[in-house]
Order: C-alpha cells, then structure tokens, then sequence
C-alpha cells in the first residue's frame, strides 16, 4: 500500500493489524510500522519495517519507484521493527549509502554483521535531495542510543521515529481521519510504557527542537500509528504534559487475591477513597493487562498495591507488575501497600513496599494488613485507610 503524504512523499509502510503482544506491552488495536518515500533529484527512504513484512514491503516501495534508483536509505533506529527488513532492501538498492547515527552505525554493523558502508551523520549534518532537504538530529535514549529524527524542508515534516508514535493500525493514515481519541489514548499509553522513564530526556529533546533549532514543524511521521497533520498542538501539549511529570487528583488501587481476602479490603479501600471525592480506579491484575494500568500510572498522584502473602513473599502477578513499574519510574507522589496473610506478619506487604521504593516514589507510607479474613471492623478500618490516603492526595 503505498500513500502520498504531500507532493512526492509516499507512506510505504505496513500495517500489523493482528499484533496483539509487543515485547509484553498488549496492542488490542494492532500497529503499523511505518516508512516514507521521498522522490526529488535524489531518492530517500526513511526508515524499515520488521523482518517477516519485508516482502511486501519491498512491493509498497516498488509500487512508486524500482528501489534500484533510491540513493539513501536513512535509518533513524536500530531495532528491529524499523531495521529487520535492510538487509533484504539493502541488496536490491545495492548502490544506496545507508545513513544513521554516529552510534547507530555500530549497533547496525554489530547486529547484522554485514559489510555495509554506513555513513554517520551528527547533528546538523544535512543532504540535499534537490528541491529538498534532510537534516538530521540525533535524539539518543528516545528510546535507544542510537535514535535521531530527521526533519525535510521545504515541507516542514518531521520524521520522529518512535517519538509521538502510537501502536493502533487504521487504513486511514491522518489524525484527522481517525477518532482523536482513541488516537491520544494509544499516545499515552505508548509514551507510558515506552519512554515514561525517559521524560527528562524527551523533556530536553523537545526544547532543543522547537527552542534552539527552533524548528518550523507543520507534519509529524512517526514509525508507529498514524501521522500528525491537523492536531500537532494537541501530540506537542501532551508530550509537554507528561514530560514535566504531573500527576492528577487520582489513586489506582492496583491488587490480586487468593480467596478474596485481598479484594475485600480493596473494596473498602475503594470506598473510602471515594467518600473523600478522589478519583480512583481499581484493577484487578489477573484480569487487566500490566500495559493498560501502566497508561494510567502515567498520570496518577497515587499507588496502592494489594498482595497476598505467598511462600513468604509476594503474590507473583504483583511482583511482576511491580518489576515493570519500577523499570519506568513513575511520576506517583505516594503509595502504599496492603493485603491478607497467613501465619507469618511480614509477608507479600512488605516486600511490595521495598519495590515502590525502589520505583523511587517520594513517599511510601506503612502496610495495611490482616491476617486470613478481614472482619467488619478491620474492613471499616480500610476504609478509613483509603479516605486518609485520599487526604493525602488532595494535600
């Protein structure tokens, strides 16, 4: 499939509309891995696709031009959803110069152990395609070393990559074909689980490309979902939103149970959080994917973890979602545990405990917990727990 963007630039992409997990991360709306063709004096493709697409990736591409005639085959990044498809492409525009990164022409060699001649390009450096022109800013850690942007004037198009990508596959192309909000949804949760760790860096990006290159942007072509042409204000005050790390008047009561002695304190936990006006969600980890609560983590001033106690420890749906949490660095102001045990008092609550610490999270307040089944006084109690941690959201 190929489409014209503007003037004699195609999206020669694919479109993954069965992708259902990606490195753990759920994509109930599939994804897209997207690639463009620029047609001037000079032929440019930017960007690959992953490695099982590459065959009708090379048709799309086909469909415009013979890729024996492309010149540059620019290469923003090195994973291999934007890469695995170079070495098959590479053959057939044997006379093309690959272009990337300074660190991205090692990890390129490294990973495909092919004798290409790689040229790398630092920041500023540019190649006039003939009425156009590529300049080339390296964006390291967004979200690989390797990773840069390329920006294409006259036409003012930005080539992000996987900044402000979104994993959704729809046959129309544009924000403003699709429904914006299903779109900014699948932002969130992209950045949540993606970059969420990286916001300082993205936050440090982003002010050199609009303050001191102070580029000119009027489209966004991201390697993900679907290109920014009508609403950039919108992708470009969100990015500024959560790269800042602000968080909202809500608290996710986040749990899993063995005989729903866990649950039932959630519930009053819930309730109580509720009586103090707080916005609160509540999931269940058996039944929600790690994924979507993490989207809602990007935004939430609080965190209560429930865990059984099991073998002494943590309940293994908490503690992997805990490991996952802690990786990103969420932007929560405060969190706790709580949660039913057996025998023994120092279980599942407090080794939860030690990993939301480890999350870096300012404050991490004491566990709550009662041993087998809460009775109606200790549940009354949970509740008052949840409306004195409610207090201290709004505080």
């Amino acid at each position: 499939m190929k489409i014209e963007i503007v003037d004699d630039i195609y999206y020669v992409g694919i479109h993954d509309w069965n992708l259902r997990n990606f490195h753990g991360y759920s994509t109930h709306r599939g994804s897209t891995y997207n690639s463009y063709l620029i047609l001037d004096e000079k032929v440019a493709l930017i960007d690959q696709v992953k490695g099982h697409f590459t065959e009708e990736f090379i048709g799309n591409v086909r469909e415009v031009i013979d890729p024996k005639k492309i010149d540059y085959l620019i290469c923003n990044h090195l994973e291999g959803d934007h890469s695995q498809s170079l070495p098959a492409f590479s053959e057939l525009a044997s006379d093309a110069q690959i272009i990337t990164s300074k660190r991205g022409k090692d990890g390129f060699l490294r990973m495909y152990k092919k004798d290409w001649d790689i040229k790398a390009v630092d920041e500023g450096d540019t190649i006039n395609l003939g009425k156009r022109t590529l300049t080339f800013v390296p964006v390291p850690m967004i979200h690989w070393p390797d990773s840069m942007v390329t920006y294409c004037t006259p036409d003012n198009i930005l080539f992000s990559n996987d900044a402000f990508g979104q994993h959704i596959a729809r046959s129309k192309i544009f924000d403003d074909q699709n429904d914006l909000g299903k779109i900014m949804n699948e932002a969130k949760k992209y950045y949540a689980n993606i970059v969420m760790h990286l916001s300082s860096i993205i936050a440090r990006a982003l002010n050199k490309i609009t303050q001191e290159l102070k580029l000119d942007i009027t489209m966004i072509c991201p390697s993900h979902g679907v290109i920014w042409r009508s609403h950039l204000d919108k992708i470009l005050e969100k990015y500024m939103y959560w790269t800042a790390r602000k968080t909202e008047e809500k608290v996710l009561v986040i749990f899993d149970t063995m005989w729903h002695s866990t649950e039932k304190m959630a519930n009053a936990i819930t309730e109580g959080i509720r009586e103090e006006g707080v916005e609160v969600k509540v999931y269940n980890l058996t039944l929600t994917d790690n994924s979507d609560i993490i989207k809602e983590v990007l935004d939430s001033r609080g965190l209560l973890i429930g865990t059984p106690t099991l073998n002494n420890g943590i309940f293994p749906s908490v503690g992997g979602f805990l490991t996952y949490l802690k990786g990103l660095r969420p932007p929560t102001k405060i969190a706790g545990t709580f949660g039913s045990y057996g025998w023994s008092p120092r279980g599942g609550t407090e080794f939860a405990m030690e990993e939301l610490k480890n999350a870096r999270i300012p404050e991490v307040i004491e566990p709550l917990k009662y041993k087998f089944v809460p009775d109606p006084e200790e549940l009354k109690n949970c509740k008052k727990w949840g409306r004195e941690f409610a207090k201290k959201i709004k505080s």
